[in-house]
């Protein structure tokens, strides 16, 4: 399957039958960041959560409330 990072436009193949392609055929929502993007995005969050400029907003409703 080809795919298309929604970042950098780069064009890869991934295997049609790995997991990932099937939520990307089932789900149109869901969308594809090829590994140097991801890998960049990590390195600069990782980066910004050690400078202590990070707030992570979770829900009102915690998951035992459930």
């Amino acid at each position: 399957m080809r795919v298309k990072c929604v970042i950098c436009d780069t064009i890869e193949t991934i295997p049609d039958f790995s997991p990932e392609a099937k939520k990307l055929r089932n789900r149109p929502i869901h969308t594809y960041m090829c590994k140097s993007c991801h890998q960049r995005i990590e390195e600069k969050t990782n980066a910004r959560i050690e400078s202590g400029n990070f707030r992570l907003y979770r829900s009102a409703i915690k998951d035992d409330e459930w």
